[in-house]
């Protein structure tokens, strides 16, 4: 193997002083390959992961915070290059990890194996340190990009599901949390609430004040929801200046409990805006059931703030059917 002009053609990438090398696993049984692989990895600005046999490796592998670029012998003790790459492709996990096998192999037969097991390159024993460094410099760019379009999957993801000025879950999605939770409570036996929140004269606050108030007065109320919901409780927004909260394991009067924290919250002191304190409050509906179709127990909650409304507003009203039973039963 050969180290010359090894440092002149690709240069280490720029960390920040608290960034944390890139671990790159070495799986090689050999004594001196290791030290080399080492003493290089190192020199290159990576963290060196040594395993010395087959098994060693796919144990590293399996963890949660497996190297994403590894370096691969064919013939090891325990699992050959060939077989951890096959296991590692079979469970498609993400992210990526990004395998180059070493063997002294050198038919094209061995390298159509070793691609079709998995393997994302290929370097033939003795290798060249500079030719090593670029491709493992070539894995790194591969797993960069990777890591960017994952991201930009994510972002896509919360777009689609949470609401673009609140940051809450959106329609669809809250109504789908609230199916997934009257599922699971009717597995259980255990109770669901919903409350349904609106904003008292929010259409005065538009017109008096301008729309960018309005859209700082539904983030803050957004907010300040999600302060006093429980860990668990899921806030979405339902529409317009209403939200709509789904509450595990809550039954009737425990909901209009923690309904009335969520008034106490809105309404607890003024939202500050880019022109004026806006002084908000609430109107809420609760309803109850473990049984009832999503459908049927926001129609129930709304009735509900309907009432609230109807009431004087910025108060909480449970749906009048559950409020005259304890606990929660099915319409």
């Amino acid at each position: 193997m050969t180290t010359t002009d090894c440092d002149r053609a690709v240069k280490p990438l720029a960390l920040s002083p608290s960034a944390r090398p890139m671990r790159v696993l070495a799986a090689e049984d050999n004594p001196v390959f290791q030290s080399m692989l080492r003493t290089m990895l190192t020199k290159w600005g990576y963290e060196a992961v040594i395993a010395r046999s087959g098994t060693e490796a796919w144990r590293i592998l399996e963890a949660e915070d497996a190297p994403r670029l590894a370096v691969l012998d064919w013939m090891m003790p325990g699992m050959d290059g060939l077989e951890i790459c096959r296991r590692i492709r079979s469970v498609n996990r993400e992210p990526y990890v990004y395998i180059l096998l070493l063997t002294a192999r050198t038919e094209s037969e061995d390298l159509i194996e070793g691609m079709n097991a998995g393997a994302d390159d290929y370097l033939t024993k003795p290798f060249n340190a500079h030719e090593l460094r670029v491709r493992l410099h070539a894995g790194r760019r591969i797993l960069d990009l990777q890591e960017e379009l994952l991201k930009a999957r994510e972002a896509l993801r919360h777009q689609a599901t949470h609401d673009g000025l609140t940051g809450l879950l959106n329609r669809t999605s809250i109504l789908e949390k609230l199916d997934d939770e009257l599922a699971r409570a009717a597995r259980a036996g255990t109770p669901v609430s919903a409350v349904m929140v609106d904003l008292d004269r929010f259409k005065l606050i538009n017109d008096t004040y301008g729309h960018l108030a309005g859209d700082a007065v539904l983030r803050e109320a957004a907010d300040r929801l999600k302060s006093a919901a429980r860990r668990y409780d899921l806030v979405g927004r339902y529409g317009g200046e209403e939200f709509l909260i789904v509450l595990p394991g809550c039954d009737a009067s425990d909901a209009a409990v923690q309904a009335e924290r969520m008034r106490e919250a809105i309404g607890a002191t003024p939202v500050l805006t880019s022109t004026h304190p806006v002084y908000v409050t609430a109107s809420l509906g609760v309803a109850c059931s473990s049984h009832s179709a999503p459908e049927a127990l926001v129609r129930q909650a709304d009735e509900a703030l309907y009432e609230s409304k109807a009431a004087g507003r910025n108060r909480v009203v449970v749906h009048s059917v559950e409020s005259r039973v304890a606990g929660c039963l099915a319409p």
